[in-house]
């Protein structure tokens, strides 16, 4: 069973009530000193790029371990992008929310189109982000899997498949903000949920951050101590 874990004594912050984060690494140590007590579990940190690296960096500086990317590809309505449809990710997985393909009205060939536009980037990034370099085993180690927010939850929902497929002893989900039905649909795939604000409504996630500009490869690369290729 999922726990979605608040952030203390305080219970969940409401994002009516409180001050944005300031920025992705600020809301990485928030995660951290909720993870603490992963610290001598020597866990695998894996950041979704590109937003969600540095707020595993800032995780992983509080719990130790390994950190590493997971990639992922959001699969956005055509006329809407940052609705997300479904999601691609590394090893083939695809994930699709059959609720906003309903909702929207996506044909099939609508989809087919977007997916293989997400496919050429997921290899490209890819072939960027991991620098020739191979990731860090999973099977049998404690994964957090981290990301700046979620929405729909849909790209989540697709680094748990991924990271499942390669049997972990354990699966964390950790956001720093998230929409109550994106704790849902994940908390049916993760073992644990730890997020420190839900609230009533989100309008996005960016809204919650006083810096959330996009990052660039580079900066990402950075963050993961790779050379730029």
């Amino acid at each position: 069973m999922t726990e979605h874990r608040s952030s203390g004594a305080h219970g969940r912050r409401d994002a009516a009530t409180i001050d944005p984060y300031p920025d992705r690494a600020a809301a990485g140590r928030v995660l951290g000193e909720l993870l603490r007590p992963l610290h001598s579990a020597d866990p695998l940190v894996l950041g979704l790029p590109r937003g969600g690296v540095p707020v595993a960096a800032a995780v992983r500086a509080e719990i130790g371990g390994d950190l590493d990317i997971l990639l992922v590809r959001k699969l956005g309505v055509p006329w809407q992008p940052e609705l997300a449809m479904g999601a691609i990710g590394e090893d083939g997985v695809r994930v699709l929310n059959e609720d906003v393909l309903r909702h929207v009205g996506a044909t099939g060939q609508q989809l087919a189109a977007v997916e293989q536009a997400e496919i050429a980037e997921l290899d490209r990034r890819t072939r960027m982000l991991r620098a020739g370099r191979a990731p860090i085993p999973i099977a049998a180690r404690i994964v957090v899997i981290v990301d700046d927010g979620m929405a729909t939850g849909a790209t989540m929902a697709a680094a748990c498949e991924v990271v499942r497929m390669h049997r972990p002893r354990r699966l964390v989900v950790a956001v720093p903000v998230s929409s109550h039905e994106a704790l849902q649909r994940v908390g049916s795939i993760a073992d644990e949920a730890v997020c420190p604000l839900v609230p009533e409504m989100l309008g996005g996630v960016g809204a919650v951050y006083g810096d959330f500009h996009q990052l660039a490869d580079d900066e990402v690369l950075e963050l993961l101590h790779l050379p730029s290729p």
